[in-house]
Protein backbone atom coordinates (compact mmCIF):
# COMPACT_ATOMS: atom_id res chain seq x y z
CA UNK A 1 0.00 0.00 0.00
CA UNK A 2 1.34 3.42 -0.93
CA UNK A 3 2.15 5.51 2.11
CA UNK A 4 0.98 9.09 1.88
CA UNK A 5 2.74 11.70 4.01
CA UNK A 6 0.79 14.97 4.26
CA UNK A 7 2.41 18.12 2.87
CA UNK A 8 1.57 21.26 4.83
CA UNK A 9 2.63 24.89 4.93
CA UNK A 10 1.74 24.76 8.64
CA UNK A 11 0.48 21.59 10.25
CA UNK A 12 -3.17 21.14 9.33
CA UNK A 13 -3.12 23.93 6.71
CA UNK A 14 -2.97 23.48 2.95
CA UNK A 15 0.57 23.76 1.59
CA UNK A 16 1.49 27.09 0.09
CA UNK A 17 3.25 27.20 -3.29
CA UNK A 18 7.01 27.00 -3.06
CA UNK A 19 7.56 30.27 -4.89
CA UNK A 20 6.06 32.30 -2.04
CA UNK A 21 8.75 34.25 -0.17
CA UNK A 22 7.09 34.12 3.23
CA UNK A 23 7.58 33.45 6.92
CA UNK A 24 5.35 32.78 9.88
CA UNK A 25 5.82 32.62 13.64
CA UNK A 26 3.56 31.19 16.30
CA UNK A 27 3.88 29.64 19.74
CA UNK A 28 4.01 25.87 20.07
CA UNK A 29 0.77 25.55 22.12
CA UNK A 30 -1.21 27.41 19.43
CA UNK A 31 -0.68 24.62 16.91
CA UNK A 32 -0.16 21.64 19.22
CA UNK A 33 -2.78 21.96 21.96
CA UNK A 34 -5.75 21.49 19.55
CA UNK A 35 -4.12 18.20 18.43
CA UNK A 36 -3.58 17.00 22.01
CA UNK A 37 0.11 17.94 21.71
CA UNK A 38 0.68 15.34 18.97
CA UNK A 39 1.75 16.46 15.50
CA UNK A 40 1.64 13.49 13.13
CA UNK A 41 4.41 12.89 10.55
CA UNK A 42 4.24 15.30 7.63
CA UNK A 43 6.49 17.42 5.42
CA UNK A 44 6.79 21.03 4.32
CA UNK A 45 7.73 20.92 0.65
CA UNK A 46 9.44 24.32 0.49
CA UNK A 47 9.59 25.55 4.08
CA UNK A 48 12.10 25.22 6.92
CA UNK A 49 10.94 25.19 10.54
CA UNK A 50 12.94 26.30 13.58
CA UNK A 51 11.50 25.54 17.02
CA UNK A 52 12.89 26.88 20.28
CA UNK A 53 11.58 25.03 23.35
CA UNK A 54 11.79 27.29 26.38
CA UNK A 55 9.88 24.84 28.56
CA UNK A 56 8.63 21.28 28.39
CA UNK A 57 9.97 18.44 26.28
CA UNK A 58 9.38 16.73 22.95
CA UNK A 59 9.64 13.33 21.36
CA UNK A 60 10.60 14.13 17.80
CA UNK A 61 10.46 11.90 14.74
CA UNK A 62 12.82 13.31 12.14
CA UNK A 63 12.89 11.28 8.93
CA UNK A 64 13.07 7.80 10.47
CA UNK A 65 15.06 8.71 13.62
CA UNK A 66 13.42 9.33 17.01
CA UNK A 67 14.76 11.86 19.50
CA UNK A 68 13.77 12.95 22.99
CA UNK A 69 14.74 16.48 23.92
CA UNK A 70 14.13 18.65 26.99
CA UNK A 71 14.07 22.43 27.15
CA UNK A 72 15.95 24.52 26.48
CA UNK A 73 16.60 23.16 23.01
CA UNK A 74 16.39 24.01 19.33
CA UNK A 75 14.94 21.84 16.60
CA UNK A 76 15.78 22.55 12.94
CA UNK A 77 13.56 20.91 10.30
CA UNK A 78 14.61 21.66 6.70
CA UNK A 79 12.17 21.52 3.81
CA UNK A 80 11.12 18.05 2.63
CA UNK A 81 12.10 16.47 5.95
CA UNK A 82 9.49 14.05 7.31
CA UNK A 83 8.84 15.03 10.91
CA UNK A 84 6.35 14.63 13.74
CA UNK A 85 6.25 15.76 17.36
CA UNK A 86 4.75 14.69 20.68
CA UNK A 87 5.12 17.58 23.12
CA UNK A 88 4.53 17.49 26.85
CA UNK A 89 1.59 19.73 27.85
CA UNK A 90 3.91 22.24 29.56
CA UNK A 91 5.85 22.91 26.34
CA UNK A 92 6.13 26.49 25.16
CA UNK A 93 8.33 28.48 22.84
CA UNK A 94 8.32 30.00 19.35
CA UNK A 95 8.11 28.05 16.09
CA UNK A 96 9.14 29.80 12.88
CA UNK A 97 8.25 28.58 9.39
CA UNK A 98 9.99 30.23 6.43
CA UNK A 99 10.51 29.70 2.71
CA UNK A 100 13.82 27.85 2.54
CA UNK A 101 15.16 28.76 -0.91
CA UNK A 102 15.13 32.55 -0.33
CA UNK A 103 16.73 31.99 3.08
CA UNK A 104 19.48 29.86 1.51
CA UNK A 105 20.08 32.55 -1.14
CA UNK A 106 20.53 35.23 1.51
CA UNK A 107 22.76 33.00 3.64
CA UNK A 108 25.01 32.13 0.69
CA UNK A 109 25.75 35.83 0.24
CA UNK A 110 26.33 36.91 3.84
CA UNK A 111 27.60 33.74 5.60
CA UNK A 112 27.82 30.66 3.34
CA UNK A 113 28.36 28.25 6.24
CA UNK A 114 24.78 28.93 7.33
CA UNK A 115 23.49 27.07 4.26
CA UNK A 116 24.55 23.76 5.79
CA UNK A 117 22.71 24.61 9.01
CA UNK A 118 19.59 25.39 6.97
CA UNK A 119 19.79 22.06 5.12
CA UNK A 120 20.63 19.80 8.06
CA UNK A 121 17.96 18.40 10.40
CA UNK A 122 19.16 18.90 13.97
CA UNK A 123 18.10 18.66 17.59
CA UNK A 124 20.31 20.97 19.65
CA UNK A 125 20.28 20.60 23.43
CA UNK A 126 21.36 23.75 25.25
CA UNK A 127 22.74 23.99 28.80
CA UNK A 128 20.22 25.09 31.43
CA UNK A 129 22.37 28.09 32.21
CA UNK A 130 23.55 29.68 28.98
CA UNK A 131 24.23 33.10 27.55
CA UNK A 132 22.30 32.53 24.34
CA UNK A 133 18.70 32.26 25.54
CA UNK A 134 18.13 36.00 25.96
CA UNK A 135 19.56 36.82 22.53
CA UNK A 136 17.55 34.08 20.86
CA UNK A 137 14.31 35.23 22.45
CA UNK A 138 15.00 38.85 21.52
CA UNK A 139 15.42 37.78 17.90
CA UNK A 140 12.32 35.59 17.89
CA UNK A 141 10.32 38.46 19.44
CA UNK A 142 11.53 40.77 16.66
CA UNK A 143 10.51 38.18 14.07
CA UNK A 144 7.06 38.07 15.67
CA UNK A 145 6.81 41.85 15.74
CA UNK A 146 7.73 42.06 12.07
CA UNK A 147 5.27 39.31 11.16
CA UNK A 148 2.43 41.22 12.85
CA UNK A 149 3.44 44.58 11.39
CA UNK A 150 2.35 44.01 7.76
CA UNK A 151 4.50 46.93 6.62
CA UNK A 152 6.61 47.74 3.59
CA UNK A 153 9.55 45.33 3.30
CA UNK A 154 8.07 42.78 5.72
CA UNK A 155 9.51 39.74 3.92
CA UNK A 156 12.97 41.32 3.63
CA UNK A 157 13.05 42.35 7.29
CA UNK A 158 11.69 39.02 8.50
CA UNK A 159 14.16 36.98 6.46
CA UNK A 160 17.03 39.19 7.65
CA UNK A 161 16.03 38.55 11.25
CA UNK A 162 15.94 34.82 10.56
CA UNK A 163 19.48 35.03 9.21
CA UNK A 164 20.39 36.56 12.59
CA UNK A 165 18.66 33.61 14.31
CA UNK A 166 20.74 31.21 12.21
CA UNK A 167 23.93 33.11 13.09
CA UNK A 168 23.03 32.67 16.75
CA UNK A 169 22.48 28.94 16.19
CA UNK A 170 25.93 28.76 14.59
CA UNK A 171 27.41 30.54 17.61
CA UNK A 172 25.69 28.10 19.96
CA UNK A 173 27.23 25.24 18.00
CA UNK A 174 30.62 26.89 18.24
CA UNK A 175 30.26 27.36 22.00
CA UNK A 176 28.91 23.93 22.98
CA UNK A 177 30.38 21.87 20.15
CA UNK A 178 29.03 20.96 16.73
CA UNK A 179 25.25 20.96 16.57
CA UNK A 180 24.18 17.31 16.71
CA UNK A 181 22.66 16.61 13.33
CA UNK A 182 19.96 13.98 13.27
CA UNK A 183 21.49 10.65 12.38
CA UNK A 184 19.71 9.37 9.32
CA UNK A 185 19.35 5.76 8.32
CA UNK A 186 21.06 4.40 5.23
CA UNK A 187 17.78 4.75 3.32
CA UNK A 188 17.40 8.39 4.27
CA UNK A 189 21.02 9.08 3.39
CA UNK A 190 20.55 7.65 -0.08
CA UNK A 191 17.40 9.70 -0.62
CA UNK A 192 19.19 12.86 0.51
CA UNK A 193 21.98 12.15 -1.99
CA UNK A 194 19.34 11.66 -4.68
CA UNK A 195 17.67 14.97 -3.86
CA UNK A 196 21.04 16.72 -3.95
CA UNK A 197 21.65 15.27 -7.42
CA UNK A 198 18.20 16.36 -8.56
CA UNK A 199 18.86 19.88 -7.28
CA UNK A 200 22.08 19.93 -9.31
CA UNK A 201 20.83 18.35 -12.54
CA UNK A 202 17.04 18.89 -12.77
CA UNK A 203 17.41 21.30 -15.70
CA UNK A 204 18.98 18.51 -17.76
CA UNK A 205 15.82 16.36 -17.58
CA UNK A 206 17.83 13.27 -16.71
CA UNK A 207 16.04 9.92 -16.61
CA UNK A 208 15.61 8.11 -13.30
CA UNK A 209 18.07 5.48 -14.53
CA UNK A 210 20.80 8.14 -14.67
CA UNK A 211 20.23 9.16 -11.05
CA UNK A 212 19.95 5.53 -9.94
CA UNK A 213 23.23 4.67 -11.66
CA UNK A 214 24.96 7.54 -9.89
CA UNK A 215 23.73 6.14 -6.57
CA UNK A 216 24.56 2.52 -7.39
CA UNK A 217 20.96 1.27 -7.29
CA UNK A 218 18.30 0.36 -9.85
CA UNK A 219 15.52 2.73 -10.85
CA UNK A 220 13.01 0.51 -9.05
CA UNK A 221 15.09 0.50 -5.88
CA UNK A 222 15.40 4.27 -6.01
CA UNK A 223 11.64 4.72 -6.25
CA UNK A 224 11.08 2.29 -3.38
CA UNK A 225 13.57 4.24 -1.26
CA UNK A 226 11.73 7.48 -2.01
CA UNK A 227 8.37 5.93 -1.16
CA UNK A 228 9.72 4.51 2.09
CA UNK A 229 11.28 7.80 3.23
CA UNK A 230 9.17 10.49 1.55
CA UNK A 231 5.95 8.72 0.60
CA UNK A 232 6.37 9.62 -3.10
CA UNK A 233 8.17 8.11 -6.09
CA UNK A 234 11.55 9.17 -7.47
CA UNK A 235 9.79 10.68 -10.48
CA UNK A 236 7.58 12.71 -8.14
CA UNK A 237 10.72 14.15 -6.51
CA UNK A 238 12.16 15.18 -9.88
CA UNK A 239 8.91 16.64 -11.15
CA UNK A 240 8.29 18.57 -7.92
CA UNK A 241 11.70 20.24 -8.26
CA UNK A 242 10.99 21.23 -11.86
CA UNK A 243 7.54 22.59 -11.00
CA UNK A 244 8.98 24.56 -8.06
CA UNK A 245 11.57 26.23 -10.30
CA UNK A 246 9.02 26.85 -13.06
CA UNK A 247 6.67 28.58 -10.61
CA UNK A 248 9.41 30.84 -9.31
CA UNK A 249 10.55 31.76 -12.82
CA UNK A 250 6.99 32.47 -13.94
CA UNK A 251 6.28 34.72 -10.96
CA UNK A 252 9.58 36.51 -10.42
CA UNK A 253 11.49 36.06 -13.68
CA UNK A 254 11.41 38.44 -16.60
CA UNK A 255 11.73 35.89 -19.41
CA UNK A 256 8.98 34.49 -21.59
CA UNK A 257 7.37 31.08 -21.18
CA UNK A 258 9.24 29.72 -24.19
CA UNK A 259 12.57 30.69 -22.64
CA UNK A 260 11.60 29.20 -19.28
CA UNK A 261 10.65 25.94 -21.00
CA UNK A 262 14.01 25.78 -22.76
CA UNK A 263 15.94 26.58 -19.57
CA UNK A 264 14.17 23.70 -17.80
CA UNK A 265 15.08 21.22 -20.54
CA UNK A 266 11.77 20.98 -22.40
CA UNK A 267 11.86 20.44 -26.15
CA UNK A 268 9.16 23.03 -26.79
CA UNK A 269 6.74 25.38 -25.08
CA UNK A 270 3.71 23.16 -25.74
CA UNK A 271 5.28 20.17 -23.97
CA UNK A 272 6.20 22.36 -21.02
CA UNK A 273 2.64 23.71 -20.91
CA UNK A 274 1.13 20.22 -20.77
CA UNK A 275 3.60 19.17 -18.05
CA UNK A 276 2.91 22.28 -15.97
CA UNK A 277 -0.87 21.97 -16.30
CA UNK A 278 -0.74 18.30 -15.30
CA UNK A 279 1.08 19.12 -12.05
CA UNK A 280 -0.58 22.41 -11.11
CA UNK A 281 -4.01 22.30 -12.69
CA UNK A 282 -3.47 25.50 -14.73
CA UNK A 283 -1.35 26.52 -17.70
CA UNK A 284 1.85 28.56 -17.29
CA UNK A 285 0.33 31.79 -18.64
CA UNK A 286 -2.71 31.60 -16.36
CA UNK A 287 -0.54 30.70 -13.37
CA UNK A 288 1.71 33.72 -14.01
CA UNK A 289 -1.26 36.09 -14.30
CA UNK A 290 -3.00 34.72 -11.19
CA UNK A 291 0.18 34.68 -9.07
CA UNK A 292 1.22 38.21 -10.02
CA UNK A 293 -2.30 39.47 -9.34
CA UNK A 294 -2.13 37.83 -5.92
CA UNK A 295 1.19 39.52 -5.19
CA UNK A 296 -0.18 42.87 -6.35
CA UNK A 297 -3.16 42.49 -4.03
CA UNK A 298 -0.86 41.67 -1.11
CA UNK A 299 1.29 44.72 -1.87
CA UNK A 300 -1.77 46.98 -2.06
CA UNK A 301 -3.03 45.61 1.27
CA UNK A 302 0.12 46.76 3.06
CA UNK A 303 0.50 49.99 1.11
CA UNK A 304 3.33 49.04 -1.24
CA UNK A 305 3.18 51.22 -4.37
CA UNK A 306 2.92 49.40 -7.73
CA UNK A 307 5.74 50.05 -10.11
Amino acid sequence: MKRSIPNYALYGDQAQPGWVDSFNIEWIPQRSRPYNWKIRPHIHDAFIQILYLQSGAVEALVNDAKWTAHSPCLVVIPAQTVHGFHFTPDTDGPAVTAAQKPLESMASLVMPELVQIIRTPAVIAMPEENSHSATLMMLFREVEREWRLHALGQAAAGMSLLIAVLVQIARIGNAIGPAPAVVNSRKTGQVEKFRALVDKHFRKRLAIDAYAGELGVTAGQLSRLCRDVLGVSALDVINARIVHEAQRELVYGGTGIKQIAAALGFADEAYFGRFFRKHTGVGPKQFREDARARLAESSAAIGVPNR
